[in-house]
């Protein structure tokens, strides 16, 4: 069949991916646009998921000041190479970062960082919740399961769906731009200051608490 150009153009514009990435899409998917996007978000994944295992030290430090000022974000994206750091797509990606955090107030990184103790807190809460209702055992570990998940997307930033789109998570939004960029990208860890709140807000692969360490002088 014949995909028309501006079809394509579309495409590229809500992926980042390639002409002939997003053409092929859009062929295997009929001319479907939402079809085309779940093959791409797909093939996205699965680079991914080959890079994830590559070290990345380099990248930058992304910042965001929201509501004239009361609220800051500093968050640190690491990628493979430099070049990458430079590029437009990673500023503009540790920005949207930023800014997500700043909107969200995410607790943790990812999942692996809460504490077991946290999340056995978690589970008696949930646990005496769904009891409460009188439901059978086998019942109430089902709900626990599904509340233990929304409590790691409300708190998790890579389990997050992104504030400016809500059909995608930030961890999803970090495979695509690997997909695009071509080296592993990872965030490592970020801190969200607000004016007259108390208590230290850093959070990252150091674990929830611990401060960022001071720059090293050139």
């Amino acid at each position: 069949m014949q995909i028309p150009a501006q079809l394509v153009k579309e495409l590229r514009e809500r992926t980042g991916a390639g002409f002939s990435d997003c053409r092929a899409a859009l062929l295997e998917a009929d001319g479907v646009m939402d079809k085309a996007v779940e093959i791409l978000r797909k093939k996205g994944q699965a680079a991914a998921a080959k890079k994830a295992t590559r070290e990345a030290t380099e990248g930058l430090v992304g910042s965001y000041i929201h509501a004239g000022g009361k609220i800051g974000v500093l968050v640190e994206v690491n990628c493979e190479s430099d070049f990458v750091a430079r590029t437009e797509a990673f500023q503009q990606l540790c920005h949207d970062i930023a800014m997500h955090i700043a909107a969200l107030d995410p607790k943790y990184v990812r999942r692996e960082e809460v504490t077991p103790e946290m999340l056995e807190k978690e589970r008696e809460i949930y646990r005496a919740q769904a009891q409460a209702t009188g439901k059978p055992e086998a019942v109430v570990e089902k709900i626990v399961n599904g509340k233990m998940e929304k409590f790691y997307e409300e708190n998790c930033l890579y389990e997050q769906h992104y504030i400016k789109d809500e059909g995608v998570s930030i961890g999803e939004m970090v495979k695509s731009a690997i997909a695009k960029l071509g080296e592993n990208i990872t965030i490592r860890r970020f801190a969200r200051f607000k004016v007259g709140e108390i208590g230290d807000s850093s959070t990252g692969a150091a674990g929830v608490g611990n401060p960022v360490p001071e720059p090293v002088q050139a």
